[in-house]
């Protein structure tokens, strides 16, 4: 044993780079796993917990104040409901923020979607003009307990007693109204209840919303939502955060253990005639393989062991998202175990790896067996290799005759019988000649050296790919990370696609203003035309229309006119332009499994609506759940229909803020206006989440570029003396393994680039699909950033090959004659 910490801690001192890379490459990797199981439980458990505490319902009915929603107590499967609460729509200001709020009577704290507070108190009859705000909407108006909101249009104020979580789906500005309690007395004009049904199985959700619209009628219904759809948006960008680090460090976790393998690999090649000094002097193979195999695993346990106390100890200090995952999952009950179960996993997989590498090295004979030194002439004449090296060094040197490697190197190679007869029936068949063995030139080197090409080139070229299977191997291992930093690139170039082209991704307006009944139509599209940064003003409606078998709702929308249409980005098919079609999203197709090209039948109160889907847009907005057609359509159907909202297209370099404030002083009161929400405003974690797994990625490359520069200088050795015999300046040896690190430095690039592009697009296509948005979002890096990483690669390649392969051309005669040996 203490022979074996000797050999260990020389080896050690031998190779310090490689093993702190080896140390930082495995903390990266187990940082990136815990960072996403982090952020998986912050996705799902803030919601899970909120609904539990809450006893939460999960199915919320809307429908108008005439429905008998009684009844749907008895229905089956439904254990519980809480209300039917009145309610109504309005809006709220506060410091100069303004929000649609559903305004909800609730008698008394329900025992049923009970809110848990977390600031102030629950409503208190002492207060009658006091509310409780949903948390998400407290934030949006930086609203706290004791603050007063005003009712635009109105002299009514409103007192903030409290502040309280909810598992209803959470409010979204333009979009999903903000959630406020009071009393009833403070909802004296409802227009519609509200009823909340907790079932006993929540897996017959769908069946359960079809009883109840049965029951009740569909023109009773204006919205159902349901505990699925809260969850998905709850979850939401934290979950697609968790996913991409997930992906990237197994991803990462892989590529580490084959740059592992490969680096055992190549130092058990350079190392035989010490590992047969071991095994000469008594060590046992099971010694050499456990010598291998305990350094590699106490290196990764090393890393790991750091990554896990940082992440512990630093990782809710992270400012952001991250952080506040971090600092949640840390409170969460599986905390420990993943904190244990993810370093382990991963110091195992490290493990296995390096134990098939090692398990070679153990089969090392004692006594060294000379290996067959391929030629590197192959079938060069003597008047080839007089014009591709110059002067044959044995004329120039008298009294100096070549032996050895470099006679084998100089002498033309005799073709065996065989061989010489199976040439002449591939040339009387028409075949092309066999491929040379391992060292042999190939014919276009031959041909190469004949058109004076230099030979350090044609002969770093050969060296690169003359043993195919371990060179197959290496570009392999290059190539795994380098793939995975083209996918990390066209991720971050996607997002930037959302922000710098938001046109191209389902987003061709910038603000959505929606208009009280103190403005007309006419008045309203005059003020917002007026503005100088407005290009066009969209008119519109959005509402709620049950599916067939009326088990869920979606977002029925009227865009735009026939003579003003509206621009929506479409992935597939062609846009609406006559009556009764109309364009949907993914998320749409999926739950009403249809296509393009097929007739849909929703139902709108009690009027039903027909429409043919003859395009798929790009919908970011209701998990694609979200059919669209004209203004024009709708109106065939109820020509009293008024526009409700205005999408607003801003002219090119107009500040959205601006225009919103000019427009919100210029409606004075009446109009409410927003930004329209970009999906990528909470992906922005994502860039430093990218950027940091591009770095772990890179050094993983790093280090197996280190294991390929090592075992070709190893490699080299061989060959160093047949090269300076045939006449080769240092220099121009040192060229050909900076030549072979950069050929194949420059093949996993190209084999990184033409895997990593399709790989990328079809991952953030699926993942666009998934959360209906649909695919056609994708956004490979562009051809500049490509060459610059292609051609940094290489160049570093070259640049880490220079040093080492320098010295090894100069080394002495004897050290030489040594290696070889």
């Amino acid at each position: 044993m203490r022979a074996t910490l000797r050999w260990a801690h020389s080896d050690l001192r031998t190779h310090r780079g490689e093993a702190l890379f080896l140390v930082l490459a495995t903390a990266g990797i187990v940082a990136s796993l815990l960072l996403a199981t982090a952020l998986f439980g912050y996705a799902t458990n803030p919601w899970q917990r909120v609904f539990t505490q809450s006893h939460g319902a999960h199915v919320w009915l809307h429908t108008d104040t005439a429905a008998d929603t009684g009844k749907l107590a008895e229905l089956d499967g439904v254990d519980s409901v809480a209300g039917p609460y009145p309610t109504a729509a309005t809006s709220v200001a506060s410091r100069g923020s303004r929000a649609a709020v559903e305004l909800r009577g609730t008698p008394e704290r329900p025992s049923v979607g009970r809110p848990p507070v977390v600031s102030g108190h629950w409503l208190d009859p002492a207060t009658p003009n006091g509310v409780v705000l949903e948390s998400r909407l407290a934030r949006a108006l930086l609203a706290e307990p004791g603050d007063t909101l005003t009712v635009p249009g109105t002299a009514r104020e409103l007192t903030v007693v409290g502040l309280a979580d909810s598992a209803e789906p959470r409010y979204r500005p333009g979009e999903q109204p903000g959630l406020v309690w009071a009393l009833p007395s403070a909802v004296p004009d409802p227009g519609g209840q509200v009823i909340g049904l907790r079932l006993t199985d929540p897996g017959d959700t769908s069946y359960v919303v079809q009883r109840a619209v049965t029951v009740l009628g569909a023109g009773a219904i204006g919205e159902v939502s349901t505990w699925q759809q809260a969850r998905a948006e709850a979850q939401g960008d934290n979950r697609l955060l968790g996913q991409v680090l997930g992906l990237f460090g197994l991803g990462a976790l892989v590529a580490a253990g084959l740059a592992v393998h490969g680096a055992i690999g190549t130092r058990i090649r350079g190392h035989l005639r010490d590992l047969s000094v071991l095994k000469a002097i008594g060590f046992t193979p099971g010694q050499v393989v456990r010598i291998f195999l305990l350094q590699h695993l106490a290196y990764a346990l090393l890393g790991a062991v750091a990554a896990a106390a940082l992440a512990e100890a630093l990782g809710s200090r992270v400012p952001g998202r991250l952080g506040d995952a971090v600092g949640v999952w840390q409170g969460l009950p599986g905390h420990t175990v993943a904190l244990f179960v993810i370093p382990v996993g991963a110091v195992l997989f490290i493990g296995a790896t390096t134990g098939l590498a090692a398990w070679r090295a153990g089969r090392v004979p004692p006594v060294p067996v000379q290996r067959p030194t391929a030629a590197l002439g192959g079938r060069l004449t003597g008047a080839n290799t007089g014009r591709a090296f110059g002067p044959d060094p044995a004329a120039a040197t008298p009294g100096m005759q070549p032996t050895g490697t470099a006679a084998q190197a100089l002498q033309p190679a005799a073709a065996p019988p065989v061989r010489r007869l199976t040439d002449g029936l591939r040339r009387v068949l028409g075949l092309r000649p066999a491929a040379p063995r391992a060292g042999q030139l190939s014919d276009l080197a031959r041909r190469a050296l004949g058109a004076r090409v230099p030979p350090a080139l044609v002969l770093g070229w050969h060296k690169a790919f003359t043993r195919r299977p371990r060179s197959l191997a290496t570009v392999a291992r290059l190539t795994l990370p380098l793939l995975l930093i083209v996918v990390a690139m066209s991720a971050w170039t996607t997002i930037d696609r959302f922000h710098s082209t938001p046109e191209q991704v389902g987003l061709p307006t910038a603000l959505s203003v929606r208009a009280d009944a103190g403005l007309t139509e006419r008045q309203t599209r005059a003020l917002l035309e007026r503005d100088p940064g407005v290009a066009a003003a969209y008119p519109g409606v959005e509402t709620a229309a049950l599916v067939p078998g009326q088990t869920a709702t979606i977002a029925l929308r009227g865009l735009g006119t026939g003579q003003d249409p509206y621009p929506y980005t479409l992935a597939e098919g062609r846009p609406a332009s006559g009556a009764d079609e109309a364009v949907a999203g993914q998320g749409l197709l999926d739950l009403l499994d249809v296509r393009v090209g097929d007739w849909v039948r929703m139902t709108v109160g009690d009027q039903p609506q027909i429409l043919h889907i003859v395009g798929r847009s790009i919908e970011p907005d209701n998990a694609g759940r979200v059919i669209s057609t004209s203004l024009d359509t709708l109106r065939a159907n109820d020509p009293g229909l008024r526009p409700t909202l205005y999408e607003l297209r801003l002219d090119p370099g107009a500040d959205p803020r601006e225009v919103a404030d000019r427009l919100a002083t210029a409606g004075r009161g009446h109009l409410d206006v927003h930004a329209v929400t970009n999906p990528a405003d909470g992906l922005s974690p994502l860039r430093a989440v990218v950027a940091g797994l591009i770095a772990v990625l890179a050094l993983i490359g790093l280090i197996e570029l280190l294991t390929a520069i090592g075992g070709t200088v190893r490699e080299s050795e061989r060959d160093l003396l047949a090269l300076k015999a045939i006449g080769l300046s240092p220099r121009q040896i040192t060229a050909i393994t900076v030549t072979a690190t950069g050929c194949t430095a420059l093949a996993a690039v190209l084999a990184a680039t033409a895997l990593g592009l399709p790989l990328a697009h079809w991952l953030i296509d699926a993942q666009g699909r998934s959360s209906g948005i649909g695919a056609g979002i994708a956004q490979s890096p562009s051809a500049p950033l490509m060459l610059l990483l292609g051609t940094a690669a290489v160049l570093c390649a070259a640049a880490l090959a220079a040093l080492p392969a320098a010295r090894a051309a100069r080394r002495r005669l004897a050290d030489t004659l040594s290696a070889v040996a």
